[in-house]
C-alpha cells in the first residue's frame, strides 16, 4: 500500500497501482458528505472487481 499526498500518483514513482482510490472531497462529498470511511467501505464493498485486481497482480 502507499499514500500519496497533494494529488501525486503512484505512476510518478514508477510503479504499476492495482487499485486506487480518491479520498479527496471531491470525490465523495455531494454523495456522502464529511462520511469519508462511508465511501471507502463502499468502494471496497461493492464496486471494485477483486478478480480483475487480483489477475493483474502477477
Amino acid at each position: 500500500m502507499a499514500k500519496t499526498g497533494n494529488a501525486e500518483t503512484p505512476l510518478t514513482k514508477n510503479v504499476r497501482p492495482l487499485l486506487t482510490i480518491d479520498v479527496w472531497e471531491h470525490a465523495y462529498y455531494l454523495d456522502y458528505q464529511n462520511r469519508r470511511a462511508d465511501y471507502v467501505n463502499t468502494i471496497l464493498d461493492k464496486l471494485i472487481n477483486w478478480d480483475f485486481a487480483a489477475a493483474n497482480l502477477g
